[in-house]
């Protein structure tokens, strides 16, 4: 019997290393194909949590992704929001220097957790970039 569990719980193991190499395998995807199999994959989602209220919603966004979505525009739209974060960090330093030239301590530390918050926001904008960036090495 307990050979038989062993046996098993190897076996699961190896399906699950299987599928993990797989997914590694698999290329990335950017742009509007990202968005494309982003959008199918919560539509299958909704399906499979029966609710058709949101898989209509999805497949009419997919709809309208597909027939509105170039990848020129969806870089454009993603570098326009990395610079808004930008300024918005850059605002945010500027406010902490004030604060601190004022020495209040508490809103110091305000400025400074709203710093850190829209630094995290640039960084996450960035990332977002370089998922929508055409890889170097396709031309």
């Amino acid at each position: 019997m307990k050979f038989l569990s062993s046996l098993f719980a190897i076996a699961a193991c190896g399906l699950l290393a299987a599928s993990v190499f797989a997914a590694e395998q698999a290329p990335q995807l950017s742009g509007c194909a990202a968005k494309r199999q982003d959008i199918t994959t919560q539509i299958e989602n909704a399906k499979a949590a029966g609710n058709a209220g949101q898989q209509a919603g999805l497949e009419k966004a997919l709809s309208e992704m597909n027939a509105n979505c170039t990848d020129a525009d969806l870089l454009k739209q993603q570098e326009q929001k990395v610079l808004d974060a930008k300024r918005e960090v850059s605002r945010r330093q500027a406010d902490l220097n004030k604060a601190m030239s004022k020495g209040d301590p508490e809103k110091i530390d305000k400025r400074k957790d709203k710093l850190a918050e829209s630094r995290k926001e640039l960084q996450d904008e960035q990332e977002k970039l370089e998922k929508v960036q055409p890889d170097e090495d396709d031309d």
